[in-house]
């Protein structure tokens, strides 16, 4: 990461007295654990300024931490920082359009830098794993790493590592892994709250393990609303299972479709074909093994199961 880039976003959290930190929709630990992890280091840093999280609950993720109610008044003298999001429009609250300023915190490809400061570093496993390389340049060493900020950092990354599975995990995450245990942030019991499903949702983790397809080296399924209604599971609860399908034997990617209303939301996952310029084609991207789309058809959702077929084929 760029230093003088890092001294210009403590230049702006000191500008600035009131600071709203910003997330993609439909979030994951990573997501929240940046989020809410550097909410409580500006707060370590600068006690006396208003910091506020915001975006939609998430009830299963509740266990990291709670989303702040402000009102839109609020947000015209702010600085708006916008935590693992690619691009400005999957930004949970279009408010953050009406902050004086805009900084951008993320490890996927920067296909879209909205900000008018973008910190970007594709080699970091997750978000959280950059805003703790953040707080140690700073200058104050580990002081900024509390208790509170060590556990919604250290859940970030493992939920972005597959509890250190995926190929993003380097011997850097490891350490950094290490070093955030020292806080006595009891992770077992965090991992266990991040794994832990109602029985609803189990129930709807087998109906995918028996339903989905498997044809040429790829998975696939297609979450319809009738499904949702069947087994009362919410479209956010259901994109949870997108992995159940990585331990198939022969599975080479994989796509998790689910009917959102307005839009038929893709997740795709790879384990060594790049999958996400077939994302970008479909109103999407992410990462190589790891993007998300979005179709508005059923048409539309074959045209890309088929080209994800061909990719698999060709590599």
């Amino acid at each position: 990461m760029n230093k003088r880039d890092i001294s210009t976003l403590i230049e702006k959290i000191n500008t600035y007295e009131t600071i709203i930190l910003f997330r993609h929709v439909r979030p994951d630990p990573d997501a929240l654990g940046s989020q809410l992890g550097f909410k409580h280091a500006i707060l370590k840093l600068f006690p006396g300024k208003h910091v506020y999280a915001v975006g939609s609950t998430v009830d299963n993720l509740s266990f990291i931490g709670e989303m702040d109610e402000i009102s839109s008044d609020v947000f015209s003298d702010a600085l708006a920082i916008v935590l693992d999001t690619a691009n400005a429009p999957r930004i949970d609250d279009e408010r953050y359009q009406l902050c004086a300023e805009t900084i951008k915190i993320d490890h996927h490809p920067p296909v879209d830098q909205y900000a008018g400061l973008n910190i970007v570093n594709t080699n970091s496993s997750s978000t959280s794993e950059i805003i703790y390389e953040i707080l140690v340049d700073i200058g104050y060493g580990r002081d900024l790493i509390t208790r509170d900020v060590a556990r919604c950092l250290y859940i970030g990354i493992v939920g972005d590592t597959g509890r250190f599975l995926f190929n993003n995990t380097s011997s850097r995450t490891m350490a950094i892994a290490s070093e955030l245990l020292e806080y006595d942030i009891e992770h077992t019991a965090l991992i266990n709250s991040m794994q832990q499903r109602d029985l609803t949702s189990i129930r709807f983790q087998g109906y995918v393990l028996q339903h989905f397809k498997f044809e040429e080296g790829v998975g696939y399924i297609y979450i319809t609303k009738a499904i949702l209604e069947q087994f009362n599971i919410s479209a956010s609860n259901a994109s949870l299972f997108v992995n159940s399908l990585a331990d198939t034997q022969g599975i080479k990617a994989w796509a998790f479709a689910i009917d959102e209303t307005n839009e038929i939301r893709v997740r795709l996952r790879s384990k060594g074909v790049v999958i996400n310029e077939l994302a970008a084609e479909y109103n999407g991207g992410g990462h190589p093994l790891a993007s998300g789309a979005s179709v508005y058809s059923e048409e539309e959702l074959n045209q890309l199961i088929e080209k994800l077929k061909t990719l698999v084929k060709h590599a």
